[in-house]
């Protein structure tokens, strides 16, 4: 930590779900304590395992080898469940040696579900803002427990936008930008604060920040 300001690095599955820095730095500074993640560039040491612990490892060699503040990890519970992905978690950070807090991201079960709640961004990602045909969006309590959340709202927005053609394929193929793109849209003041999977990252925020003394 320096400053007042702790460094932490963030671990996800993909490129696209970068914006999760973002928002978990918002839940720390809501609660008194800045915090900065960096995404590791992996490429800069070559090849490096997938598997979290290897990660880890990298991201704190990444450093020049000082154990950053706080690790964050993202990862879908997928059929896996949370208990199984929060062990994993675990157990690659006792691997890396790493000793200091962790805030596991695990999405129940992929967080594309966390993107299915906000009807309104939706259609604003699938370019028609003012569209009214029905998306079929599941409730709340019914989210977390989609087979395939990913496709689920793959569909929603071809749906939202109601184009053909040349026009569908070419929108089909920009869902990993859309994804982006809700990610940094989601408003977690909204229904997503109601899913298992957002309060347990809540329950991790707050417990690293009670270890952080904050």
């Amino acid at each position: 930590m320096s400053e007042g300001v702790c460094a932490g690095i963030f671990v996800a599955e993909g490129s696209s779900d970068a914006p999760l820095a973002a928002i978990v730095e918002s839940l720390f500074a809501a609660r008194g304590v800045a915090l900065r993640l960096s995404t590791p560039d992996f490429d800069r040491l070559g090849k490096v395992g997938k598997d979290v612990a290897s990660r880890v490892e990298a991201g704190i060699k990444l450093m020049g080898g000082v154990q950053p503040d706080v690790v964050v990890v993202h990862r879908d519970a997928d059929n896996a469940g949370v208990d199984a992905r929060r062990k994993e978690v675990a157990d690659a950070i006792e691997r890396a040696g790493f000793v200091n807090a962790c805030v596991p991201v695990i999405p129940v079960r992929m967080t594309e579900a966390w993107l299915l709640l906000d009807e309104e961004a939706i259609r604003h990602v699938a370019g028609n803002p003012r569209g009214r045909i029905d998306l079929g969006l599941p409730k709340v309590h019914e989210v977390e427990s989609l087979a395939d959340p990913k496709a689920f709202l793959r569909q929603c927005i071809l749906r939202a936008a109601q184009v053909t053609g040349r026009r569908r394929e070419t929108l089909a193929k920009r869902f990993p930008q859309h994804r982006r793109q809700l990610l940094d849209r989601l408003n977690w003041n909204g229904e997503v604060a109601k899913l298992s999977g957002w309060l347990s990252l809540l329950q991790s925020v707050d417990k690293a920040v009670a270890g952080l003394g904050g």
